[in-house]
């Protein structure tokens, strides 16, 4: 298995993972699907949101994959009045990363970034490794002190 690019800097930071990998199926790039195709819990599938916040701009929310984001609350833990996901035609040039395929981990630039709650509740979850098809498996310990996330409530 070719590691991504994610996963050369988790190698680079020492942080330990498994690089897992998937069966894609382009009609069907959802969360659940991986969750399902991993033979893992929904709940420790976590998928990564990009959003726009109307004051602070770009921001990542980080959440269960079988969840929807609460734009409200989103906004509110950003610091902005309002928040809407970005357009799927921006996410390449965002963060270098495609639909189905965005990593929390090495995006183009540093944004804030908010993960749920609920990622404290496993020893371990999944989030993509930055390409469809492959899933890091990591401590959510590890990947929040890395990505500098701040762990809210974002459903």
């Amino acid at each position: 298995m070719k590691k991504t690019n994610a996963a050369r800097l988790l190698d680079k930071a020492k942080i330990r993972y498994d690089l897992v990998e998937y069966t894609v199926d382009e009609a069907d790039l959802s969360a659940v699907h991986v969750a399902e195709s991993l033979g893992q819990n929904i709940d420790q599938v976590f998928k990564t949101l990009v959003l726009r916040g109307k004051s602070t701009g770009i921001f990542v929310a980080i959440i269960p994959g079988g969840a929807e984001v609460n734009l409200k609350k989103a906004a509110k833990v950003s610091g902005n009045k309002s928040a809407e996901m970005v357009l799927m035609k921006e996410l390449l040039q965002l963060t270098g990363y495609i639909r189905g395929a965005c990593s929390p981990v090495g995006m183009k630039k540093h944004y804030p970034v908010y993960i749920h709650k609920t990622c404290m509740d496993f020893e371990f979850i999944f989030v993509s490794a930055g390409i469809r098809g492959q899933q890091l498996k990591v401590n959510p310990d590890d990947l929040i002190s890395y990505i500098r996330a701040i762990v809210c409530d974002l459903i």
